[in-house]
């Protein structure tokens, strides 16, 4: 053999080894702690537990068993609750713990009457869960509710030799079961129709009475316990309190007691003390007045003593003082005589300096004067030769103006003598109406001025009053017309106007207070219309006039209509 088929060989045995294994892999099956596997079909069935074997497909069926305790939880609450033996109905919770058994046989017999159930705990309830529950409500109904609950163990015990049997024919062994809940249902849930629940409820509603009872009779026994024993700590408080009072005014009734007797004492020793405080004070006061008058009397004989040497000491001076004015006196005469000559001399000196001042003052005024004169001479020639051209100014200025003069007068004339033509060319109605104008527009100064006399009349009474025409129609001499209108063509129109005015005048507070009566207003009814009437006066030409009669001419209420037609 050569290197080349060893390699071959090689490669081809690792290429079966390969396949082997991979082969083996995928067939070969081995089963662990938890998990068992029954293999049937070719060569019978094999139970493998702890080992392995070959599964081939197509030729061999596989089924795995669990071998792990299950947990499986079976309740019973609500409508579903069990009845005990005292008819009660209990709501309770258990906890089964199963496993398979580790016997070929039993993995046998769980394979074949479980299946696959084993790896699926639900599944595996739901199948065996009737058991359970059948043998729950069996020993529940062979046992009160509490002695289940006061004895769990014997409840679990008997639970699990009821189960125990069963479980076998499966391959299974009740590893525990565990208790976890239990407690009585709720008191609704008992149907008072059903024969059991009619007992329990009746049981159980007697049994909540009497507890109910028994609790307000500890309850109502408690309360009494709780205030006796309240009120006997009452009184004993009180009892403590009231000795506690008792010991406070004792103590405070000694206290007081010892101290106003300490007071007392240290008053007197007080008093003691200020008692000999005055004793030592007035002695002490007696001791510096005795001092004091002591002194006194020392004091006023050296004043005496003073005086006397005072008064001694003052006719001494006395002495020398006269003896000195003598000697003053005779100084003085002496030193007036030499003051005498001495203001001869001076005086003599004075006319002196006053004459030279005086011919000095002379000489200074003449020379002023002769300044003043030469400043007076200059001022006169200048002022004389400015009034000279002022008054050449003026005459010709005066001759200006009355050429100026001269020439508006011409004017002026010349004006007057056109105003004249033009005045003499106009008709005696045309002047009337511009003197009618002229009155009309001072009419209201000329009735103020008119009535100011009446202006410190306060108050107008009509006293008699002979008929309205009448009075309206009144002239200024007093007399009237008999038809009771005035002769209005009396005098100017000045006067006409000034004496219709005085009339209305005089005659407004009446004519005012007939319209008030009647509840009108006569300011707006009598002086507009009456001046608005005098502005409707209208003069006609000579001519005319002498065709129609005076009276008519000069009213102007009459006369209107005609200037208009």
């Amino acid at each position: 053999m050569n290197g080349a088929n060893i390699i071959a060989i090689i490669i081809l045995a690792a290429i079966v080894i390969a396949v082997l294994a991979y082969l083996l892999h995928w067939l070969y099956r081995h089963s662990t702690k938890d998990v068992s596997f029954v293999r049937t079909g070719f060569l019978g069935e094999k139970i493998v537990m702890g080992g392995g074997a070959l599964v081939l497909p197509i030729v061999h069926d596989l089924t795995e068993v669990n071998m792990n305790t299950l947990r499986l939880e079976v309740t019973r609450s609500r409508q579903k609750s069990l009845i005990t033996k005292d008819r009660m109905r209990i709501e309770l919770e258990v906890e089964f713990y199963v496993r398979v058994i580790p016997t070929i046989e039993a993995v046998s017999t769980a394979a074949r009457t479980l299946g696959n159930r084993t790896t699926n705990p639900e599944s595996l309830r739901d199948l065996i869960q009737g058991r359970f529950v059948d043998a729950m409500g069996a020993v529940a109904a062979s046992m009160a509710m509490e002695e289940i609950h006061e004895n769990r163990s014997a409840f679990i015990k008997k639970i699990k030799e009821e189960v125990a049997d069963n479980l076998t024919l499966n391959g299974l062994e009740l590893e525990t079961i565990s208790l976890t809940t239990l407690d009585q249902a709720d008191i609704s849930l008992f149907n008072p129709s059903n024969a059991f629940d009619a007992e329990g409820l009746t049981r159980l509603t007697e049994e909540i009475e009497k507890r109910k009872k028994k609790r307000n009779d500890i309850e109502q026994d408690t309360m009494i316990a709780v205030r006796k024993k309240n009120l006997e700590a009452e009184k004993m408080a009180l009892d403590i309190e009231r000795e506690s009072e008792y010991a406070k005014l004792a103590e405070d009734s000694e206290v007081a007691i010892r101290r106003a007797e300490q007071k007392a004492e240290v008053e007197l020793m007080n008093a003691a003390k200020e008692r000999e405080i005055e004793i030592a004070r007035l002695k002490e006061r007696e001791e510096v007045e005795t001092s004091r008058i002591q002194m006194e009397q020392s004091l006023e004989t050296i004043e005496i003593k003073r005086q006397e040497n005072l008064a001694l000491e003052e006719q001494a001076r006395e002495i020398a003082i006269s003896e000195k004015s003598k000697k003053r006196s005779l100084a003085q005469s002496e030193a007036e005589k030499a003051r005498g000559k001495m203001l001869e001399e001076s005086e003599k000196a004075q006319t002196v300096r006053d004459t030279e001042i005086a011919n000095r003052r002379k000489q200074v005024e003449l020379i002023e004067a002769a300044k003043e004169a030469e400043r007076g001479a200059i001022v006169t020639k200048v002022n004389a030769e400015a009034e000279k051209s002022a008054a050449k100014d003026l005459a010709e200025a005066d001759g200006i103006a009355v050429k100026a003069l001269k020439e508006r007068l011409a004017i002026e004339a010349d004006g007057k003598r056109a105003l004249n033509e033009a005045e003499n060319l106009r008709t005696d109605a045309s002047r009337k109406s511009a003197l009618h104008q002229k009155l009309v527009e001072n009419l209201p100064e000329i009735i103020r001025e008119s009535v100011k006399p009446m202006e410190n009349i306060d108050e107008i009474k009509i006293l008699h009053v002979e008929g309205l025409p009448g009075l309206a129609g009144g002239n200024s001499d007093g007399s009237s017309t008999a038809d009771g209108q005035g002769k209005s063509g009396d005098g100017n129109l000045a006067d006409q106007v000034v004496n219709s005015a005085l009339r209305y005048r005089s005659q407004a507070p009446f004519v005012d207070t007939l319209l008030g009566e009647i509840g009108m207003s006569g300011e707006n009814v009598h002086r507009m219309e009456s001046l608005q009437d005098l502005s409707k006066i209208v003069y006609t030409e000579p001519g005319a006039a002498e065709t129609s009669s005076k009276p008519k001419a000069a009213s102007p209420k009459k006369s209107a209509p005609k200037s208009k037609n």
